[in-house]
């Protein structure tokens, strides 16, 4: 019944939300705003960035808000009331009594995302779109998936003012930023360097000269998310090195595959590279060290395996897609 009721309002509400938002809209995701990102920062006039991350997301949100927001494009109150009942409904801890939320959207439910992006769509987009641009001197842009969110500005001046109300905006509906992940930097083609870098849904975007010359807007798999990839596949080795060989490398590839897919963006080659190279090492690893009378591998024996098993290589996954400049 969430499905359903999630798709209703996607489809009520989807000609309302603004081009800057990526994140649960059809034919939308997460990879469509890491390379448009690019894009408007390699071709449009911006110099400085603000980096905005919203804490806890889900919960503060005011229901007699949300539901005054609803009651204006809707009038159908079995399906407000409806609202209303998920909005209100208990959560039962293993250890203690129930709780009866006063905020927030139902946790793990199908129709969180939608309204809590309802929610922010009046709450930052609007605003952004119709109030906080009437009072740049120079171009901005926002753009945002869920609660992560960056906005581009052309004066530094600009960004510093934005800076400095977008928590008391959001303070009116009762949401807060993250401070540790909340930054003001200057990011233009002028002072390329690993360190005018920003972290945006996994990826670390920086300047640096192309083999041209050419500064450009390059994209790389976040440091953390990349430790934390190959921690996981380090552990799924060590505990799945017991199955047949066949099955172990038809999974490897898999999980291979899916990161590939995930992080297989133009100029990210190298450290899908090295995402590779860990997981052949731990492979090497641990298949040597599985109990019975398996022999060993030496490299010679492991690379006949590998090209037997037909090993998921690191590719670019990336579709080229031709897009106009507004």
């Amino acid at each position: 019944m969430q499905q359903a009721c999630a798709q209703l309002l996607t489809a009520i509400y989807e000609q309302d939300f603004l081009d800057c938002r990526y994140g649960y809209r059809p034919g939308r995701g997460a990879l469509d705003a890491v390379r448009d990102l690019p894009f408007d920062r390699q071709y449009g006039r911006y110099g400085s960035l603000v980096e905005a991350d919203m804490q806890g997301f889900f919960d503060p949100m005011d229901h007699a808000w949300l539901l005054d927001r609803r009651r204006v494009r809707s009038d159908d109150r079995a399906f407000l009331k409806l609202i209303r009942t998920w909005l209100k409904a208990g959560v039962w801890e293993t250890d203690g009594p129930g709780i009866h939320p006063e905020t927030g959207t139902p946790q793990g439910g199908t129709v969180s995302p939608v309204l809590a992006h309802v929610y922010l769509h009046d709450a930052l987009d609007l605003w952004f779109d119709k109030v906080v641009k009437a009072h740049c001197r120079g171009e901005a842009r926002l753009g945002r998936y869920a609660d992560d969110g960056g906005c581009a500005f052309r004066y530094q001046d600009d960004a510093e003012r934005f800076y400095r109300v977008l928590p008391q905006r959001l303070k009116t509906f009762h949401l807060q930023v993250a401070p540790e992940q909340t930054h003001l930097r200057r990011f233009r083609r002028f002072h390329p360097s690993m360190k005018r870098r920003f972290t945006f849904l996994g990826f670390e975007f920086f300047w640096r000269p192309d083999r041209h010359g050419v500064s450009r807007v390059m994209r790389r798999t976040a440091r953390k998310k990349l430790q934390a990839a190959c921690q996981r596949l380090a552990t799924w080795i060590k505990e799945h090195r017991h199955l047949p060989e066949r099955d172990f490398f038809q999974r490897l590839n898999a999980r291979l595959r899916g990161h590939y897919n995930s992080y297989g963006v133009r100029g990210n080659a190298r450290s899908l590279t090295r995402f590779f190279r860990w997981a052949m090492d731990c492979t090497f690893k641990w298949l040597n060290r599985r109990g019975g009378k398996q022999s060993s591998y030496t490299w010679e024996q492991f690379a006949r395996v590998l090209d037997r098993a037909k090993i998921a290589r690191p590719r670019i996954t990336e579709i080229k897609r031709r897009r106009v400049f507004a």
